[in-house]
């Protein structure tokens, strides 16, 4: 086995620390990863700190993964030693039946998750990105595009196919009205996004502090949640909104934002459960969705498509040592709009 490097959570009250750990040896079908790039997502702080309730100890967190081959298996086609690539949410799912869902993977048994989990034997710990290796299913690998730069790409591993995944399945493009409720890690992605797949966009944000940014970045719209007289200018306007926000706020005044048939789509997850009034639904015939990440394939599409249309994330590049300081600020919107670990920095 090799040893790898990396900084892990040993208790849900404790910083992150240094953590030297084993990685397993590759298989036939496996792809060996040098990490260049970690982002942070919000998810790694719940998990680490165990906020939702099914954490394991130790964890080394981090699902935005990037870095180069420098190894591959014997029955490995698809990659190559010096190919640039990333690691996802997930590395492992059902393939147990002859019907597998390609394009609903995550929401099938046997998700094994980069981090937090157990690879399928039950046992052996899944460790993720805040690390300088990973040996990861060549299935569970995808390409990044060569135009796209390492470090800014991190971040679509999560939040881009995050926002990806909602924005295609429910046919965001032209001719619909798109609201981004939130603008942070997730949200500037999704407003990225519905700009490039040519659809009208509107953020919605609790303040205008960062209207320059979301207009910049293709927004045609910006609106602050804070002021009441919003709610009332926007009624009825949208045919999509996708909720980034993971605080408590109420559905009930975003759903009669929708048009008629409209949908407003949760990937942000509140820690307690949101009331919603049915007579926020049954009137305008409008639907209250969730979407999680994205599958294997569905990513592979979305990378290629922010290849296309030069798209990657607006972070802010710390090395691994400031994790904790970085999580701290997150938890006060304080990075704009995204960290990214600089793995390098594990050797110094």
């Amino acid at each position: 086995m090799a040893i790898a490097r990396g900084y892990a959570a040993t208790d849900a009250s404790k910083p992150l620390t240094p953590f030297t750990f084993e990685r397993r040896e590759p298989n036939a079908d496996d792809v060996v990863i040098s990490i260049q790039y970690c982002g942070v997502c919000h998810s790694d702080i719940h998990q680490a700190r165990n906020e939702w309730g099914n954490s394991h100890y130790p964890m080394v967190p981090g699902h935005e993964i990037v870095g180069t081959v420098t190894a591959v298996g014997s029955s490995v086609t698809k990659f190559k030693i010096g190919d640039h690539v990333g690691v996802g949410c997930f590395v492992d799912s059902c393939v147990g039946c002859a019907a597998r869902d390609l394009d609903n993977e995550q929401y099938l048994p046997g998700l094994v998750q980069t981090y937090n989990d157990f690879e399928a034997d039950g046992e052996t710990p899944t460790y993720g990105g805040y690390s300088d290796s990973i040996v990861v299913k060549e299935g569970y690998v995808l390409s990044i595009p060569d135009n796209l730069p390492l470090d800014a790409a991190a971040p679509l591993l999560c939040a881009g196919i995050t926002l990806y995944s909602p924005l295609r399945h429910w046919n965001a493009g032209p001719g619909k009205k798109v609201a981004i409720l939130g603008m942070g890690g997730l949200g500037h992605m999704g407003v990225k996004l519905a700009h490039a797949m040519g659809a009208d966009v509107t953020v919605l944000s609790q303040s205008l502090s960062k209207k320059e940014d979301g207009l910049r970045l293709g927004a045609d719209h910006y609106y602050a949640t804070s002021d009441a007289e919003t709610f009332k200018a926007l009624a009825g306007t949208f045919d999509l909104i996708i909720c980034t926000v993971s605080a408590e706020i109420d559905w009930n005044a975003y759903l009669n934002l929708l048009k008629v048939n409209g949908s407003m789509v949760l990937v942000g997850v509140p820690e307690h459960a949101v009331p919603v009034h049915a007579f926020s639904l049954v009137p305008g015939r409008r639907s209250l969705a969730g979407s999680m990440i994205g599958s294997i394939k569905e990513t592979q599409e979305m990378l290629d498509f922010c290849g296309e249309h030069n798209i990657v994330s607006e972070i802010e590049k710390i090395n691994i040592s400031e994790i904790n300081e970085a999580y701290e600020r997150v938890l006060k919107s304080d990075v704009r709009y995204r960290f990214v670990i600089d793995i390098a920095s594990l050797k110094a």
